[in-house]
């Protein structure tokens, strides 16, 4: 039904008469249509106490429809104005028409500081999707987590990758992860929370420790197309009430790669532990 709806709205904006054996022959061309290929990517955000980790791969893949041809590093994080942070996932150029509309929104006078962090992220969706359809984009072939200072605070964005609509999170939600790589890092993030925060939202460094840790099995795990090295931004509350956006340096980054290098070897240490510990002394018989 929902096809032969389009069908009919095709033929009304082109002015062609409609018959069953055109509609038919739509259905018939439409459904053997190559179906647009998602982008392979593996993006994770955290809101920490004090600031947002937002981490992602760098390995953007081409194709020639659905058939892949090479990947290539990329940047998949962009930071604005030292202060705000965006990583997208789905078309590069979608991307791009992201930032544009987030930077019109932040130079205009459609989002009042007075307002709610959430006015911000409605108006970001609003002003994307009317860009989006002035060139039939489809829903689903976009997302991003957006971190953002608004008034004394920091924030955490998500947008979903289905409808675009905006989520901010929360003291009782405060981690997310996105792309073709969701089904392998949600798992590690809900089995980081379970370890290591169970008593809410984590420190700054905790956050970035658990971002690529997640990242890294993502990267280790993944069929094809989500590959290093990983990216790190972090949105930091610092002294003065200042909050500021920077990306990790390769110093940083190896510094938390050994200590979870060093975690690892721990995990392993004590598995091996537990199976080679001995049985129990039989209890002699009376």
């Amino acid at each position: 039904m929902k096809a032969f709806l389009i069908f009919i709205k095709q033929c009304t904006k082109l002015n062609i008469k409609t018959t069953w054996r055109g509609y038919r022959r739509y259905f018939t061309i439409n459904k053997k249509a190559p179906k647009i290929r998602k982008d392979m990517t593996a993006i994770v955000g955290v809101l920490c106490k004090k600031g947002v980790v937002i981490g992602a791969d760098s390995s953007a893949t081409f194709a020639n429809g659905q058939i892949r041809t090479i990947e290539q590093k990329t940047k998949k994080i962009k930071i604005i104005g030292g202060k705000y942070i965006i990583a997208g996932t789905g078309q590069i150029g979608l991307g791009q028409r992201f930032v544009d509309e987030f930077e019109k929104t932040l130079n205009s006078s459609l989002a009042s500081k007075t307002s709610p962090p959430s006015e911000l992220c409605r108006i970001i969706t609003q002003q994307c999707l009317k860009n989006f359809i002035s060139t039939n984009v489809q829903q689903g072939q976009f997302g991003a987590l957006f971190a953002f200072p608004w008034g004394s605070k920091h924030h955490l964005c998500e947008f979903d990758a289905t409808t675009l609509q905006p989520e901010l999170k929360t003291e009782h939600l405060w981690y997310v992860s996105m792309g073709s790589g969701q089904i392998i890092t949600d798992p590690i993030l809900g089995f980081i929370r379970k370890m290591f925060w169970s008593e809410g939202e984590p420190e700054l460094e905790q956050g970035i420790f658990a971002t690529l840790w997640t990242l890294q099995h993502a990267v280790d795990m993944n069929p094809g197309g989500i590959n290093g090295p990983i990216d790190i931004a972090i949105l930091e509350c610092l002294p003065g009430n200042k909050i500021e956006a920077r990306f990790l340096s390769e110093a940083e980054i190896q510094e938390h790669i050994s200590n979870i290098q060093e975690l690892e070897k721990h995990i392993s240490s004590f598995t091996s532990k537990a199976v080679s510990k001995e049985p129990p002394a039989e209890i002699p018989k009376p």
